[in-house]
């Protein structure tokens, strides 16, 4: 049995193009990473987490293909996975584009968001992680500029956001929404503080919002609230508020 996953309709429907986000479920870790925790860096056995990642992989059914992973930092910072690109290292990084085929670009999370793009007509993917530094610090617009540049046209491009905390689950204090409406004007409408003593801010809304203005053909969001369905999604403010470990949860897209 493979693992369950969570699809785009509109990536789906590109033949050519393989993705999926992933959950919690259906892996091998236990405990506090039960049981498909695809990140090495949160206590977890390597040999589960390579099982995981492998499990999610065969779950794409396109056979198994190798994956590019990096450190993710919070960042802006886009890589160009070509045929240099080092498999075996993790550079520093937030974002993923590649034209080759035969690898899967993979984004773990847990709470941020992962956004799975495809331009299908060019053969042209990417993958990005967005957590509020890297949403509001423009990593979508880095990510759709680097396929650009391997040829991608935004009209054709297609975007997925998938399982992320939701604002009603995110609490940032005002000196943190001090700073977004100071340095992030575009961002600040994104803060949320009605019905709450402290404001709330709405990540997967902004990265949706800034997904529409950068003019790409279709953008969709897949999947429900990470920290609300903590049997379905590992969630690291979950996890902090009840004083446990969470796994990462891994986002896969690959061409056919």
């Amino acid at each position: 049995m493979h693992p369950p996953l969570e699809k785009s309709p509109a990536i789906t429907a590109a033949s050519t193009i393989r993705h999926g986000f992933f959950g919690r479920r259906g892996g091998v870790s236990e405990g506090e990473f039960a049981s498909l925790n695809a990140s090495r860096s949160v206590g977890d056995d390597a040999g589960n987490v390579i099982d995981n990642v492998h499990r999610a992989v065969m779950a794409l059914k396109g056979g198994p293909i190798e994956v590019a992973l990096v450190r993710q930092v919070h960042g802006t910072h886009v890589l160009t996975v070509d045929g240099t690109f080092d498999l075996q290292q993790r550079p520093e990084a937030d974002a993923m584009v590649t034209d080759r085929s035969g690898i899967a670009l993979g984004i773990v999370t847990a709470d941020c968001a992962p956004i799975l793009l495809a331009d299908p007509k060019a053969g042209i993917i990417g993958a990005a992680h967005a957590g509020w530094k890297g949403a509001v610090g423009g990593i979508l617009a880095n990510t759709i500029a680097a396929m650009e540049r391997l040829g991608a046209s935004r009209a054709n491009i297609v975007a997925a956001i998938g399982p992320a905390i939701s604002a009603e689950n995110y609490e940032i204090g005002e000196e943190m929404a001090n700073e977004i409406r100071t340095q992030f004007p575009d961002a600040a409408d994104f803060i949320v503080t009605d019905g709450w003593p402290k404001p709330h801010f709405d990540v997967p809304g902004l990265v949706l919002a800034q997904a529409k203005s950068l003019g790409i053909g279709t953008v969709e969001s897949v999947g429900s609230c990470t920290y609300a369905h903590p049997d379905l999604y590992f969630s690291h403010r979950y996890a902090t508020h009840n004083n446990t470990r969470a796994g990462r949860q891994i986002a896969l897209i690959a061409r056919g």
